[in-house]
């Protein structure tokens, strides 16, 4: 911010000025461990879990010296939050595939337009977007009326996760090996599994007309009109778990110089566009397909991928090592709410004839082609084992949970625990997303969702002499509860992530600093168990999108993607297919479970 304390209007203007993600002492984080973990434990459990973490904070003890070198860390030059390290192994550490297990996606509302004019336009909007990034013209976005970190912007564009043997790294701008924002005025365009190079701004920096561009993906789809065989599309290694891919990768590059070209050409694009054949029956199925569809036609390394149907219905896929959900919200909505002439008129663009287009080409040797064709199919069988399901609700929404006066956010995440337990007979660990971008560098905070005043209301609203006021002070208490562990996550106040970086100190560090043994409380009851999600939820709040959509996280997993808006409630559920029942008896409780408890609140 500038000396009169006003914030700035320039996009990155206000990060040096945003306050730094507090530090909990070791003290809060354990209090908090425990009676988050309580509520999922036996007696048995919690005292084993209690030992532990008087174990933890012994003095002199392992707890203290991890806590100490974190404290030191996050008083280190150049140390913009104490997560600095976290977030960087949280995503790029993962070693299992990203495609359907780490990227997330969102479904736009329909446009009346062909597939070329759709894509032509999100093209026309993402560049214009772009340019304003570059010029730091796209405003800071504000929360009661305080800016929010705009850092994961550096990400949109250009940006490219590139697998690793043990972890991966980013391709990106803005850093020192590419100062500034991204100097690539193309995209890569991919057809029937056929990639292509297009530009879309010229060489004197004006970008492409919406015609020019439709115009060259006519060019593209009558270029690749020919499906590319089988064993030819490298984009479906960028399906293989990460070791495997960073394997693969280094083949393709020691075979032929004209795979390191190719592979320059996908990770400097500014994007990808996939113009899938497909024509979805419904919307579940258009979720399905974005976020699992043809991987030939996809790269899922790259930070974002725009995709559009056959139908001209579009959505995008999003590699999510450096980019959450709210800042690709905004990039969405400020595609979406402006109209693509109005778009071209910011950005300059004008004609300038078809843009030149070009295909990106691999030499692949048979050991290669085979192993495109293995990871296909693997793939392909991954996929088929995701169940998945949507429910919408186009008969509520926020605004009449707040006519109810309960907090949105807290009547969902009610509705899910107890349709939960209802399908599945419990009551189980469960996540809920919690955007801390208030903060310098800030992402998002892990809350855990189940507390004492869940399982009261639950039980409550299960118990047939149970008086209708008993469950209405029930709910009421548990959404309370919610609310206000909400804002313990939104102020930095919550254990996990601490937890969990004091765990990888020691990994990373333990040696050096004494901590020879992993402390118990890592292999405790309430480290596990309060981990173990049988719940993973995360919402993505825009008039713009019809769905979000992610994968489970383990095998008994739910995952709960969901947009409410005023006046609507749409969910998209995905789970492990061996539990789809589980997960389909989910869905049909979840229906049951809003209307029974909007009534139980409409009547008192």
């Amino acid at each position: 911010m500038n000396t009169t304390d006003e914030p700035s209007a320039r996009t990155f203007g206000n990060e040096d000025a945003l306050p730094r993600v507090p530090l909990p002492t070791l003290e809060d984080t354990c209090e908090r461990f425990l009676a988050w973990s309580a509520p999922l434990l036996t007696p048995a459990e919690l005292e084993e879990t209690r030992a532990a973490v008087d174990e933890l904070l012994a003095d002199g003890g392992a707890g203290r010296v991890l806590h100490a070198a974190l404290e030191e860390y996050d008083r280190s030059e150049g140390v913009h939050s104490w997560l600095d390290t976290f977030w960087p192994y949280r995503y790029l550490g993962r070693r299992d595939r990203i495609a359907l297990n780490a990227n997330f996606v969102f479904l736009f509302q329909d446009a009346d337009l062909t597939q070329e004019e759709r894509a032509a336009a999100l093209i026309t909007a993402a560049v214009d977007y772009k340019l304003r990034l570059d010029t730091e013209s796209v405003p800071p976005v504000a929360q009661r009326g305080r800016p929010l970190s705009m850092e994961q912007n550096k990400y949109l564009f250009s940006a490219t996760r590139i697998p690793g043997e043990k972890q991966d790294t980013v391709r990106v701008p803005y850093t020192d090996a590419w100062p500034g924002p991204s100097d690539a005025r193309h995209i890569i365009v991919f057809h029937r599994a056929n990639a292509f190079r297009m530009d879309v701004i010229g060489p004197d920096g004006v970008p492409h007309s919406p015609a020019d561009l439709a115009d060259g993906l006519r060019a593209v789809r009558a270029e690749g009109a020919a499906r590319a065989a089988a064993g030819t599309a490298p984009g479906h290694l960028t399906t293989k778990a990460r070791a495997e891919w960073a394997a693969s990768r280094a083949a393709l590059l020691a075979l032929d110089p004209a795979n390191a070209q190719a592979l320059d050409t996908i990770e400097t694009a500014l994007f990808c566009v996939c113009l899938d054949d497909v024509t979805p029956k419904d919307d579940h199925e258009a979720t399905d397909h974005l976020l699992h569809g043809d991987s030939g036609n996809r790269w899922f390394d790259k930070a974002v991928s725009l995709i559009v149907f056959a139908d001209g219905s579009a959505g995008i896929n999003i590699e999510h090592c450096g980019l959450d959900g709210t800042t690709v919200l905004s990039f969405v909505d400020d595609m979406m709410n402006t109209s693509t002439e109005d778009h071209a008129r910011s950005s300059g663009a004008r004609p300038q004839g078809t843009p030149a287009i070009e295909p990106v080409r691999f030499v692949l040797d048979d050991a290669l082609r085979a192993d495109v064709h293995a990871a296909a199919v693997a793939f392909a069988d991954y996929a088929a084992a995701t169940a998945t399901e949507t429910v919408a609700f186009d008969d509520f929404g926020a605004n009449d949970a707040k006519k109810l006066g309960i907090s949105p956010d807290a009547f969902v995440q009610m509705a899910y625990q107890l349709a939960h337990q209802r399908a599945k007979g419990r009551v189980g660990a469960t996540y809920e997303s919690i955007a801390t971008r208030q903060y310098n560098r800030g992402r998002t905070e892990a809350m855990r969702v189940v507390t004492p005043e869940v399982l009261a209301f639950v039980r409550t609203q299960n118990d047939p002499a149970a008086t209708a006021d008993e469950r209405r002070a029930a709910l009421r208490a548990a959404a309370e509860a919610h609310v206000a562990r909400a804002k313990d996550c939104q102020a930095g106040r919550a254990p996990e992530q601490h937890l969990w970086e004091l765990q990888l100190i020691a990994e990373r560090r333990g040696a050096e600093l004494g901590v020879t043994e992993a402390p118990a409380l890592y292999s405790s009851p309430g480290w596990r168990i309060m981990r173990d999600d049988y719940l993973s939820t995360s919402s993505a709040p825009s008039v713009n999108v019809k769905y979000f959509g992610f994968g489970s996280t383990s095998p008994q997993c739910i995952g709960v993607a969901y947009v409410l808006l005023p006046d609507r409630f749409n969910v998209y559920l995905s789970t492990p297919r061996t539990v789809a029942d589980a997960m389909e008896s989910f869905a049909g409780h979840l229906r049951a479970a809003v209307a029974e408890l909007r009534d139980l609140l409409a009547g008192g």
